[in-house]
């Protein structure tokens, strides 16, 4: 995705004052580079659409699977040669990568004049003053965004996503996300909150809670300050001007009974459940580390299933994992065709040296890897066009979005079931429609993973206006690895 921001500047402002991020990875990476956006514009900064036109360009990198590095060094390498022609004078590399290998990528990198981690983002400011040390990695648990942090939104103002942890404290075999994010750090109720509230006074009206491990919010927090993650979701809802809340990243564990009746109930908590569940076999589920079994995950599809009608069901799986049988590659196929799964993601599994599946034997092979991958996303492809082509007919609730990006003067938007940027959109016809408005709409035409329909009420809800004399700021953000399949997800 790609976004475009001007901003009136003479030739000397554009050399000393200008900046250009690029955001690579995942929506958590985007909310910690809308913060370094905000510390770029309090320092006195432009952010600017084109690289060349900036003196300062800043990276912030994932560091998570093979595809991903790759693709972070290859950004890093790129905008290097802008130092050779055009303003260029300093390049930052930040996040999850640089958290990963600094000492690596300081030696072998001299074209990088800084480096901070992924926990590093208000250090971006003493970089942009002068005068800071080249090497600014501290330690992965030394922040958590905050509601006074100088936070931008990035590309259109109607959805946000909102980090309400950071770190992780799962142990799964296959993940190295705790080396570089450190231990689980839950942010308090209330400031999570006071955060909603500053973006919808922006005209946000959907808000997507984001951690590494959402099911365990607060669980580290002290007994003063701790709060379940349904207490969480309902404050969050009933802050004035948010229409939708989704849930992002919920772990396989037992679903209590209060987050049940949330999801199920609460006319502004969307029916939509992220769970990446990784596999179905119980063999590969314990040399994942997984803590759990085959048995449970079905008992938690079904009882979701029945519990939360209308429920919208997005997972991730890994296939190509060291040890995974053909038999047990099966097992997964038969699970999905049995679950039929809204959304679909599917990974291949990239060795990482620091993940304890690195020593596990038993690798399969790239090739086979990629067989299972297109033969597992060959069934979810089947699943979604038949659960899509179900919907014609069917009047939804869908959030305006704007103007689309693939089809010039069409109006695009997404239904409750689709989280944005990953789930597809609902292209829209018969009615003016304007950004932020939720409309109903009969769906006519179905494709794999998008929709199209007809408006078919009157305007019912236009969002607050966005605040006067503020440019919109667009990030240059990058598809996603190629092992992850469209619509993506993440691992966690």
């Amino acid at each position: 995705m790609q976004g475009k921001t001007r901003g009136k500047q003479t030739e000397t402002d554009s050399k000393r004052k200008s900046v250009y991020f690029v955001s690579l990875g995942c929506p958590k990476n985007r909310v910690d580079s809308e913060v370094m956006v905000g510390v770029a514009r309090s320092s006195g900064y432009e952010v600017v659409a084109d690289a060349e036109e900036a003196e300062t360009i800043v990276i912030n990198t994932c560091g998570f699977i093979g595809e991903a590095k790759k693709e972070s060094i290859d950004t890093i390498l790129e905008m290097s040669e802008l130092k050779k022609h055009g303003h260029l004078e300093r390049l930052v590399v930040t996040g999850c990568l640089s958290q990963r290998y600094p000492t690596e990528l300081s030696s072998q990198m001299p074209e990088v004049d800084h480096f901070l981690g992924s926990s590093d983002m208000l250090k971006l400011g003493d970089v942009l003053r002068g005068g800071a040390e080249r090497m600014l990695v501290g330690h992965p648990a030394d922040w958590v965004i905050s509601a006074k942090d100088p936070r931008v939104l990035t590309g259109n103002r109607v959805h946000a996503y909102v980090k309400i942890a950071e770190g992780c404290n799962r142990v799964c075999s296959f993940c190295t996300i705790p080396e570089f994010r450190g231990k689980q750090r839950s942010r308090t109720i209330d400031d999570v909150v006071r955060e909603v509230e500053q973006l919808a006074a922006q005209g946000v009206v959907e808000i997507n809670l984001i951690s590494q491990d959402t099911i365990a919010y607060g669980r580290d927090l002290s007994k003063e300050s701790r709060g379940s993650l349904a207490a969480l979701a309902r404050r969050v809802a009933d802050v004035e001007g948010i229409r939708w809340v989704r849930l992002f990243y919920l772990y396989p564990e037992t679903i209590n009974e209060e987050l049940i009746e949330l999801l199920g109930q609460h006319p502004r908590v969307v029916p939509y459940v992220d769970m990446p569940l990784q596999h179905a076999a119980d063999a590969m589920l314990r040399r994942m580390k997984r803590g759990h079994g085959a048995n449970r995950q079905r008992r938690v599809v079904e009882r979701m299933r029945k519990e939360i009608p209308g429920l919208t069901f997005r997972t991730a799986f890994i296939v190509g994992h060291p040890g995974e049988t053909d038999e047990e590659f099966q097992e997964l196929c038969d699970f999905v065709t049995w679950a039929e799964f809204d959304h679909v993601g599917v990974f291949r599994y990239s060795d990482e040296e620091s993940c304890k599946s690195f020593g596990f034997d038993d690798k399969v092979t790239a090739r086979v890897a990629s067989s299972r991958y297109r033969k597992l996303m060959s069934l979810q492809r089947r699943i979604a066009r038949k659960a899509n082509k179900a919907r014609i007919g069917q009047e939804l609730d869908v959030l305006v979005e704007g103007q689309s990006e693939e089809h010039d003067f069409v109006m695009a938007g997404r239904h409750a079931g689709q989280a944005p940027e990953i789930d597809g959109q609902v292209y829209l016809s018969g009615a003016e429609v304007l950004a932020g408005q939720i409309r109903r709409v009969r769906i006519s035409q179905a494709s794999d993973y998008d929709l199209v329909g007809d408006v078919i009420d009157e305007e019912s809800f236009t969002a607050a206006p966005a605040p006067k004399k503020k440019k919109r700021i667009a990030l240059k953000m990058f598809d996603a690895p190629a092992s992850i399949a469209s619509p993506t997800t993440e691992w966690r």
